[in-house]
């Protein structure tokens, strides 16, 4: 989905129609963890580079320009095949600005063949590798199938851990616990 609502459906609508046809090419070429590959790779320089952002998302390049840039780009990066083919089309029918959702739409269509779940996993400080993998571990046997997190640091939970997965969800964060105490002891007055 789009990140403000003004593209909203538009957005969604592309992106899902775009990331479908691409995964379907690749499924059939047998290449989806090549084209997830090169993707990933498009998407931490977009995301590293304002310079691309704006190349993206501003209507004022023409087609042949982002088409141009967007090339040279990939050239550069070694980005090949079936991704750059994707990218390069995006630029030349004027859907350049929906890449981004291109890309998440194409994650959630490789994660859904491959029955992963995705899950949400806050904490209060970065945890070494060891917990991560222990926490992946936990939510595999909850899940009962492979599961991917998506880690993020919230020094806001003072401690803890929140997981969402699916409609599920986990609050076992001191900033929680702690609000529920100070909620208890105004009730007991």
């Amino acid at each position: 989905m789009a990140q403000n609502g003004s593209e909203g459906p538009l957005v969604a609508g592309v992106a899902g129609r775009y990331a479908l046809a691409l995964y379907e090419l690749a499924r059939d070429e047998r290449q989806v963890d090549d084209v997830a590959k090169n993707l990933e790779a498009f998407d931490a320089l977009y995301k590293e580079s304002a310079d691309l952002r704006r190349l993206v998302k501003s209507p004022a390049y023409s087609a042949e320009q982002q088409t141009a840039a967007i090339g040279a780009l990939l050239d550069k990066a070694g980005i090949t095949g079936l991704a750059a083919n994707f990218i390069k089309l995006s630029a030349a029918n004027r859907r350049l600005f929906a890449l981004p959702d291109m890309i998440r739409a194409y994650r959630e269509q490789v994660r859904e063949a491959k029955g992963i779940v995705r899950a949400e996993v806050r904490v209060a400080e970065k945890p070494s590798d060891a917990i991560i993998e222990e926490i992946k571990g936990s939510l595999r046997d909850v899940a009962k199938t492979e599961v991917e997190i998506d880690l993020h640091v919230d020094p806001a939970l003072i401690g803890g851990i929140v997981v969402k997965m699916g409609s599920r969800m986990v609050d076992a964060s001191l900033r929680t616990k702690l609000n529920n105490i100070r909620l208890a002891m105004r009730e007991a007055r």
